[in-house]
């Protein structure tokens, strides 16, 4: 079993999202938003540092899952949103998370089966997912889609891993 936390970052809103995956099936741990406030910049990086480094030591996930920026029109938000990432990868890091990486388009297809889902669709089917009483804000849906992308894909890519490790190990013995 693994303990995945999410992150869907933004520099004014970090939604966060705790799983456990086992195999196929993922169940709920946590999950919030950390409000950064309006203050200058490097407080709220700051903000998201601290935030995600005392939320990676109250879980102890072993895995950290990150949404990829998407590049919006405007390029100081876009340019925002990847300092807030990297706030979020150096916490991560810092405290020995191997940091993983997906774009909004895979973890809409892994979650909803559809890569341009809208945020309800993820919500719903988080929700759905988790079996969660209700829809958790979209920051934590977000986070926590990203986090069930990573254990859907980790599970997919550790199988695969293990079947070419032993289709090495007999076309290795047939060689012999």
């Amino acid at each position: 079993m693994s303990v995945i936390i999410g992150i869907d970052p933004g520099s004014r809103k970090t939604g966060y999202g705790v799983i456990k995956s086992a195999g196929p099936q993922v169940s709920y741990v946590g999950s919030g938003v950390i409000y950064t406030g309006t203050g200058d910049l490097a407080s709220r990086l700051l903000t998201i540092y601290t935030g995600l480094s005392e939320l990676i030591g109250q879980f102890s996930p072993e895995m950290m899952a990150v949404e990829q920026a998407f590049l919006a029109k405007n390029v100081q938000s876009t340019v925002k949103l990847a300092e807030a990432r990297s706030a979020a990868i150096v916490a991560g890091a810092n405290l020995g998370l191997n940091v993983f990486e997906y774009t909004p388009m895979q973890i809409k297809q892994a979650v909803v089966g559809y890569g341009a889902a809208q945020k309800q669709q993820v919500q719903y089917m988080v929700r759905h997912i988790l079996h969660l009483n209700g829809d958790p804000p979209e920051d934590a849906a977000d986070a926590l889609a990203c986090a069930i992308c990573h254990g859907y894909t980790y599970r997919v890519t550790t199988a695969m891993g293990d079947q070419v490790a032993q289709l090495s190990s007999v076309h290795g013995r047939l060689r012999q």
